[in-house]
């Protein structure tokens, strides 16, 4: 096994065997720098894409094709240089450029900033990379501003897929508390011209034509925090997960609330039951059981760690609704600590393995679907996102 682990100050590997019992960690990589995300392609595992960010030095995408080993900027033309003259990254070897109207040659539109006035968008970084299910060239990148870029040689270049912006709703979208990110993206396995995204804070939205023409999905969210509190764009969708044997069932972590669909995003229904708190950042599904959900909560918008400084991992085997504590292994007292959207995985052994990371630079890991927790890595800085990877 093999998990990827992209944290505010670098990024690591941790690998073992399938046993899943002793790690060996390897990094950090692009020491310094945040890495938002950092995930393999399921064509090619040894082929793995990394996002790395900085707000002096701004985007460059990395990428290895032997595992994380070495590393190289694909968008750096062969022979140029990778820094400048005084020995600073040069991030701008990774240029994310949003498409322009070919009438006029202005931004396809503006969106609504704090203080509800129209700004134009302004790429800053690269939240989640998302690989094609078949071609290791192709993958998909979610950035902020919120729009959804696509590669198809490897990351040398990326060209935005306009249609999600251009739609007619964008206007409307605004940032939410921590920007206006697309950190979501799932793509149906079972119909490669369908993908979903997920925008905080616009809210989530399907393409069923390869990502040209898009819709919004929100029917069912309600955000009390909203002026229109059931509008067809504006919520804050925190994350969407599915199971690939069922890619119409959605799950979705919201701002407040846990929700489900089982018609692609079409409506939407609460499932969150008997959670202690139904605000949070994660969730994800089990490995073999599509009605089997994990969600971690977290006390409230202002208050980011879990309640009463227990962590708990809550998971579900009815689809949402009924809700059980997973302690074991985890801290339950004194535990302030944070798990943001993208840092939950679950491997595919059996029993699945179920991997997230906190704010607090640990790594928990569960090699039996939940049932025991053990931190695989402690003392890391900052986590931001979680992936892992089954090598064979």
């Amino acid at each position: 096994m093999r998990v990827l682990v992209g944290t505010r100050k670098g990024a690591f590997l941790l690998t073992s065997d399938g046993t899943r019992r002793r790690w060996d960690v390897s990094g950090p990589h692009f020491a310094g720098w945040e890495v938002y995300h950092m995930k393999g392609s399921p064509a090619d595992p040894d082929r793995l894409y990394a996002s790395q960010t900085s707000g002096w030095f701004g985007q460059i995408i990395q990428r290895s094709d032997d595992g994380g080993r070495t590393w190289h900027q694909p968008g750096t033309p062969p022979g140029e240089s990778t820094t400048t003259p005084d020995g600073m990254p040069k991030g701008e070897s990774n240029k994310f450029v949003y498409d322009t109207s070919p009438e006029t040659g202005k931004p396809l539109t503006t969106h609504q900033h704090y203080d509800g006035s129209q700004r134009p968008w302004q790429f800053k970084r690269v939240w989640h990379l998302e690989p094609s299910l078949t071609d290791p060239d192709t993958v998909y990148a979610g950035v902020e501003d919120a729009a959804l870029f696509r590669t198809t040689d490897g990351g040398r270049t990326w060209h935005e897929l306009p249609g999600l912006r251009g739609h007619g709703t964008g206007p409307r979208w605004q940032p939410g508390a921590g920007g206006m990110c697309l950190h979501t993206i799932l793509l149906d396995p079972s119909d490669a011209d369908r993908m979903y995204v997920a925008i905080s804070a616009a809210g989530a939205f399907r393409s069923d034509d390869g990502g040209r023409a898009w819709k919004p999905i929100n029917r069912g969210l309600r955000s009390e925090y909203i002026p229109e509190p059931t509008a067809e764009v504006g919520h804050c969708v925190h994350r969407i997960a599915m199971h690939r044997s069922r890619p119409n069932v959605l799950f979705m972590q919201k701002h407040w609330d846990v929700m489900r669909s089982d018609d692609g995003g079409e409506s939407w229904r609460e499932v969150s039951g008997n959670l202690p708190s139904d605000f949070g950042f994660v969730i994800d599904v089990h490995a073999h059981e599509p009605e089997t959900i994990y969600v971690v909560p977290i006390k409230s918008d202002s208050e980011h760690f879990p309640p009463e400084g227990r962590l708990r991992v809550y998971r579900s085997r009815t689809g949402g609704g009924e809700w059980e504590a997973l302690t074991e292994g985890l801290p339950q007292r004194d535990c302030y600590v944070n798990v943001l959207r993208d840092a939950m995985a679950i491997d595919a052994l059996e029993p699945c393995g179920v991997y997230f990371g906190t704010t607090g630079g640990q790594v928990y890991a569960s090699a039996n679907a939940g049932e025991s927790w053990a931190p695989i890595v402690r003392d890391l800085p900052a986590v931001l996102s979680v992936e892992v990877q089954a090598l064979r």
